[in-house]
């Protein structure tokens, strides 16, 4: 009887995470797989279409186009992202100075809301009256100012821009795990004459490898989803240079403006979203299956 009333108890502390499982993410994803088969506004009826919104979206070149700058920006975000926390987390695991302040400096972007950090580098990046253009046209780096959101430099703009939001947090599990490694091994290399070199590529990297792998993991899983920062400051302009899937997605069921090309359309977005997350758990598990085999290689 005790255990059953402790199950009971257990179970009633469960309750409202279920609830809000249930509401939050299974209802929706419910609704989601209902509609993919529908013409569907979202008022008036809804028109049964069979299969003709994935018809639809092979022929959108919209959406392959935005799959194409998510690979774009997912890349670009994570060859700049994981060897910067990582050059991060290794001088501030040092004996240097302040360590801990600039531990917190660097994570601060990581709780500062995404739509006040990309309004704050819309107004650094504008072309017209923006610190950057300021900065490089005063030390005479630069003769007139760059457009750093026009076609050529957007996607570079957003990537800085998600890079500088996620350091921090990647900077973190990294000091956490660089933490991990018994100190006897460094200074038994440094007795047999290993080079501070040789001792990050021979200790570090190798003891780093599960961290590395679950770093690397969220990732690219956070670098596919990402959208926020674009939505603010591009809205996936110009001419969709930095439109990305989910960006292209939430605009199907949220137009972001009243001058948006793109109407609200609930069926056509169900199945624009069913296949953006196959996409996303297709790259996702080719990875996870890929780190899994070189663990058995090394």
């Amino acid at each position: 009887m005790a255990k059953l009333k402790r199950l009971q108890e257990n179970s009633l502390f469960l309750l409202p995470s279920v609830i809000l499982t249930l509401a939050l993410g299974i209802y929706p994803l419910i609704w989601m797989l209902r509609y993919m088969f529908y013409d569907y506004v979202g008022y008036g009826e809804a028109l049964f279409v069979g299969l003709d919104n994935f018809r639809r979206l092979f022929r959108d070149e919209q959406f392959w186009a935005s799959v194409g700058n998510t690979f774009v920006f997912a890349g670009g975000k994570l060859l700049l992202t994981i060897p910067l926390s990582l050059l991060l987390a290794v001088l501030l695991n040092g004996k240097l100075r302040g360590r801990n302040l600039l531990r917190g400096i660097y994570f601060m972007p990581t709780v500062i809301s995404t739509a006040v950090i990309s309004v704050v580098f819309y107004n650094i990046f504008n072309s017209y009256n923006g610190m950057i253009n300021q900065l490089l046209m005063k030390y005479h780096i630069i003769g007139q100012p760059i457009d750093w959101l026009g076609p050529k430099h957007a996607m570079l703009t957003v990537i800085i821009v998600a890079v500088w939001g996620a350091v921090g947090n990647y900077m973190l599990l990294f000091l956490a795990g660089l933490q991990s490694i018994p100190q006897d091994l460094y200074e038994s290399a440094a007795m047999d004459g290993a080079h501070a070199g040789q001792r990050f590529w021979h200790i570090t990297i190798p003891m780093l490898g599960p961290v590395m792998q679950m770093i690397i993991m969220l990732a690219i899983i956070a670098s596919l989803k990402g959208y926020e920062s674009i939505m603010v400051i591009t809205e996936g302009g110009p001419i969709g240079k930095t439109e990305v899937m989910y960006l292209y997605l939430y605009k199907l069921l949220f137009p972001v403006s009243t001058g948006s090309p793109v109407t609200q359309q609930f069926g056509y977005g169900s199945a624009v979203g069913f296949a953006t997350a196959i996409i996303v758990g297709a790259i996702t598990a080719g990875y996870y299956f890929l780190s899994k085999r070189m663990n058995k290689v090394f």
